[in-house]
């Protein structure tokens, strides 16, 4: 199949625009504050207790300084390339030149464009996402194609220079516990914290430790994408593809960018910094296309619709996290997500795709704004079971408007 993709509408929204002109207001969010002080905290803690432990004169303090804040550096300066340099968006409005390859693609209603091959939908970052694997609130934006190496490095470097600063205000508390053998028999360095110098070093001690083993564990997952050349979206649609029930022409479903290991660190280390693909052409394995795995998102998409469910809610819900009202089951039991709730009244109607003993997850159906073309305003989220119940008039069928593909809506 001869693939021929193109900016063929290049919008900049008004997100862009705003941070275009603001660069720093990316970090003005309480994902980078919180990581960030934590990186101070630990980096002054620990560069103080050192000057005490191997002061500027002893041998060896410059060499322990100088990996010390290299350590600062290699962390920060991904730490920034991540969050600076961004995930990559698909323009607003793309699709591709040849107007039959949108049978093959997903078509997204906020964006008003196709998702190019390996995009998806960021509801924080009210955009489509390149490569997209995560939403980090740690750098405030996605994990996606073009800042994945660099997010990488600074999972990497971080739990390196914890261990560092670990390893020094560990032997510091040590040597200031005892700091009258050291005065007495030693001509070695005294270290002397006070109550508030001691508390903040063992506070510092906790959050190195326990950026080592979160970050760290991170970073092995990030390696386990990287190795297989997947991102923790494509693991689910693998998974599902190999569990759902295939007809006898579609044949084994095959993962198209598995390239090999080396290969496949290849596709996102470079020298230069920047990825192999352009993110909207990928390199692929032989007996695949570019639509391989759009094709596989399209047919799981149908399925998913339809199991879906509509239900009637017969109790109002303040989308609350801790719906005390609704009993004390419901909130000990809430799901595990920071996906959102949304508010339902009386009389309204969910489209439900995900079910729990306690909860449901759907969407609001807002035939109004249907027939309007809105769909900015879509509201979907988790809300309690007990609001609803299932509307049996309809025995799980809906019209044929529900069950367009995204080429049809696109239409």
């Amino acid at each position: 199949m001869k693939i021929l993709l193109r900016f063929s509408c290049f919008q900049t929204s008004k997100e862009d625009l705003v941070r275009a002109a603001m660069p720093c207001s990316q970090l003005f969010h309480w994902g980078p504050i919180l990581a960030l002080s934590v990186i101070f905290i630990i980096t002054v803690v620990g560069f103080k207790c050192s000057l005490m432990w191997w002061p500027v004169y002893t041998k060896g303090s410059w060499i322990n300084l100088t990996i010390y804040f290299t350590w600062l550096f290699l962390i920060l300066y991904n730490y920034f390339l991540a969050a600076f340099k961004g995930p990559g968006f698909v323009p607003l409005g793309w699709e591709p030149k040849n107007k039959e390859d949108r049978q093959y693609l997903q078509y997204c209603e906020f964006c008003k464009g196709y998702k190019s091959p390996r995009a998806h939908h960021c509801r924080k970052c009210n955009r489509c996402v390149i490569k997209m694997d995560h939403h980090c609130p740690w750098i405030n934006t996605c994990c996606g194609h073009f800042n994945h190496a660099n997010f990488t490095y600074f999972l990497f470097f971080a739990p390196i220079g914890c261990i560092h600063a670990a390893i020094i205000l560990i032997c510091s508390v040590y040597r200031a516990l005892n700091w009258q053998y050291y005065y007495y028999y030693t001509n070695e360095p005294v270290v002397h914290l006070d109550f508030v110098g001691f508390i903040c070093s063992m506070f510092a001690i906790g959050l190195a430790i326990g950026v080592t083993i979160a970050v760290g564990m991170l970073f092995f997952i990030q390696m386990k994408c990287i190795i297989k050349n997947e991102t923790g979206i494509e693991q689910w649609i693998i998974e599902k593809a190999k569990d759902r029930e295939r007809e006898e022409e579609e044949g084994e479903f095959i993962y198209p960018y598995d390239l090999g290991c080396w290969k496949n660190m290849g596709e996102v280390f470079t020298l230069n910094g920047k990825p192999k693909s352009d993110g909207f052409i990928w390199n692929i394995v032989p007996d695949c296309n570019q639509y391989t795995l759009t094709i596989e998102q399209i047919y799981q998409k149908a399925l998913k619709r339809e199991r879906t469910v509509e239900y009637i809610i017969g109790k109002d819900y303040n989308g609350s996290w801790v719906p005390i009202r609704m009993g004390w089951r419901v909130c000990v039991n809430f799901p595990c997500t920071d996906e959102p709730r949304i508010k339902v009244k009386v009389g309204d109607r969910v489209k439900v795709t995900r079910w729990k003993k306690h909860w449901l997850y759907g969407t609001k159906v807002n035939l109004e704004g249907r027939a309007k073309g809105e769909t900015k305003d879509r509201q979907r989220g988790w809300f309690p079971r007990i609001c609803a119940k299932q509307d049996i008039s309809l025995n799980g069928h809906f019209g044929d408007c529900d069950m367009d593909t995204d080429h049809v809506k696109a239409e």
